[in-house]
């Protein structure tokens, strides 16, 4: 959208990595359900949906093109009726036809499919009023992500919960302190110099590696990658499975391992059973996950306020790295010692957090952008997606029930949609469960032996973590 007048120096700049995610190559949204246990007061949202425009110009605020070519943030009216949507079943069905939660599976697949109308603000709010098996009421908050990453909206979203208990109390969140093995000022300074050797060559590698990855590197075909053109326009099957947190702590302290190894190894594993099940010589596939690294100051969610702040240790926007991790053969390690995917998901992530490939692939990618602008900058995303196999994305919620004007929570989930891989897995804590969400390529991946593929691999890793001595 282009916009010509004389006025276009009061526009806000849109961020290069803003620019990247809305582009002809890429257009990635975020979705966000939230389950209720009492039907939704329309007339509640709707002052909600008020009350947060004004807090992030963004929300009033649609991507054009100055006179110049560079594209900026243009203030506009915000319609609410146009951004909060209450569809209706039809009328003519059936009691036998009547099935809430095939409606909300198919509405969730339309949902995903369909762009957002770049005319106006780039999210919307849809208030699914018909009891499922899971919840009495869904509110699904759609936004895209040139407006923010996960970290900013779900900061936006929680500074709006109350505790469903005593909304006077805050909310709190399990600890994200950093392991004491990870202190480096209580190191030698000497011990330092072959860790810091080590960590140049391993950068260098693995910055050659992403270099590869964005162009001519792809991984195989396999039950969880079609590798089809246009594979982010298909329609996509959501659905979600829980984990107990107490039992995931249970073997992240019997391994001494941190939760997120714990549960990427659960993943790595849970999807080579699955290509076992359904492909045996897949199993031994070159299959690479694409997970999503939060690059701000560590610590609980910010105000959109204290995000909003100049120079705040936790912005808003886009703020994350893709951290590009080989998943681990089963033909390696051994079903019979399934500890083996834990301690190797440990041994990646460790390796790619601390390389200063994340930082290389950041600056190359602000050197394309500037050099050959956004289009460019997407086409490297989309082939590094495409190129994978999936990415995993996680987040931190709550530890109390939360409630939204007088809504309980019963629970939250996300996904991310227009990526252009077969399967995305994405998780966030709630109370005291894991919620882990599949969002797969409709028809392509066989979502009940998926999901009892994961269950097992918890299984097995669980009973595993407690027949060894540590």
């Amino acid at each position: 959208m282009e916009f010509n007048e004389q006025e276009d120096e009061l526009l806000e700049p849109v961020s290069p990595v803003a620019q990247c995610f809305n582009t002809s190559v890429l257009s990635i949204s975020v979705i966000v359900v939230l389950e209720f246990e009492i039907p939704i007061d329309e007339a509640k949202i709707m002052s909600y949906a008020k009350d947060l425009i004004p807090l992030n110009p963004l929300f009033s605020s649609i991507m054009v093109e100055d006179i110049n070519g560079k594209r900026k943030w243009k203030k506009v009216e915000v319609n609410l009726e146009e951004h909060i949507l209450v569809p209706t079943l039809p009328s003519n069905l059936s009691l036998v036809e009547l099935n809430y939660d095939t409606y909300f599976k198919e509405y969730m697949t339309d949902l995903g499919v369909q762009e957002l109308p770049k005319n106006k603000p780039l999210w919307e709010i849809h208030i699914i009023n018909y009891p499922t098996k899971n919840a009495a009421a869904h509110l699904i908050l759609k936004f895209h992500h040139s407006l923010g990453d996960g970290y900013s909206m779900m900061g936006l979203l929680i500074s709006s919960m109350k505790r469903a208990d005593n909304p006077s109390l805050p909310l709190t969140f399990p600890s994200r302190k950093i392991n004491s093995d990870h202190n480096l000022q209580s190191r030698n300074v000497l011990s330092l110099v072959p860790k810091f050797v080590l960590s140049s060559m391993n950068s260098v590698l693995d910055f050659g590696w992403s270099i590869m990855k964005s162009s001519v590197l792809e991984d195989d075909l396999t039950p969880i990658r079609s590798g089809g053109d246009g594979v982010e326009f298909r329609p996509i099957a959501t659905w979600t499975i829980n984990f107990s947190l107490h039992q995931i702590k249970q073997i992240k302290s019997k391994l001494r391992v941190t939760i997120n190894d714990v549960v990427t190894g659960i993943i790595f594993l849970g999807i080579r059973l699955y290509m076992y099940e359904t492909c045996p010589n897949s199993t031994q596939s070159n299959s690479t996950a694409i997970v999503l690294l939060n690059t701000r100051m560590l610590g609980d969610y910010k105000s959109i306020e204290d995000m909003l702040k100049p120079n705040s240790n936790n912005p808003w926007g886009n703020h994350f790295a893709l951290l590009p991790i080989d998943i681990p053969k089963l033909t390696d390690y051994e079903l019979s010692n399934p500890i083996q995917f834990i301690k190797a998901a440990q041994k990646l992530i460790k390796r790619k957090r601390y390389s200063y490939a994340v930082f290389l692939v950041d600056k190359l990618m602000e050197m394309i952008n500037k050099l050959k602008g956004p289009e460019a900058a997407a086409k490297y995303v989309y082939k590094t997606a495409r190129n994978s196999s999936i990415s995993i994305s996680n987040m931190i919620g709550p530890k109390e029930k939360m409630a939204l004007l007088g809504h309980p929570a019963k629970g939250i989930y996300f996904t991310v949609v227009g990526l252009p891989q077969s399967l995305m897995i994405t998780m966030i804590s709630y109370m005291e469960n894991l919620r882990i969400t599949f969002g797969s390529e409709k028809e392509f991946i066989d979502q009940v032996k998926l999901t009892s593929c994961m269950k097992k691999a918890l299984e097995l890793i669980h009973n595993a973590s407690f027949d060894i001595s540590i």
